[in-house]
């Protein structure tokens, strides 16, 4: 009976990555470490294929081994042309501070009004300080106000360069 290659990869959709494995194993008579599911569909189509219509011939594989053969791999470096060493000498610059765009720079007093309230927000080089006490994050400010995780910034209304909407 020919070999109806769609019918078979129809069914390979259908089968789970452990089935497809199985049947790798079956045709190939080696363990396949992948569970990449198209990949083990085109490796067993493949080998149906393979094995229903023949292999390479072997002009094919006289060819193929002659091209191989005739490839120039370079083993070992040509004389004369050492691998030398990294340079030791390294220049160690330190990397700007990155500062979140999103919020205003240190000294910058948020203020929002909240159930009929005006909440403040100092901004510091390491939080952001409400009613006393130091925060690491808007987020957190927020949640202290309002009881519930909130983000900082939609709370705040910021927009993406700092400012106030």
């Amino acid at each position: 009976m020919p070999l109806n290659i769609h019918k078979e990869v129809a069914a390979m959709r259908r089968m789970t990555s452990r089935e497809l494995r199985t049947r790798f194993e079956e045709l190939f008579g080696e363990a396949c470490r992948s569970n990449h599911k198209t990949w083990l569909i085109k490796r067993i189509a493949w080998r149906l294929q393979a094995n229903a219509e023949g292999d390479l011939s072997e002009r094919a594989r006289r060819r193929a081994t002659e091209l191989a053969n005739d490839a120039d791999l370079r083993l070992k470096p040509p004389q004369g042309h050492e691998l030398s060493e990294p340079s030791t000498a390294t220049k160690n610059v330190p990397l700007p501070q990155t500062h979140d765009q999103r919020i205003p720079m240190p000294g910058t007093v948020l203020t929002r009004n909240y159930k009929g309230g005006s909440i403040n927000v100092t901004i510091l080089d390491d939080g952001f300080e409400y009613e006393g006490e130091t925060y690491k994050s808007l987020s957190a400010v927020a949640k202290a106000i309002t009881g519930s995780h909130t983000n900082g910034f939609l709370f705040f209304r910021l927009d993406g360069k700092g400012a106030s909407r």
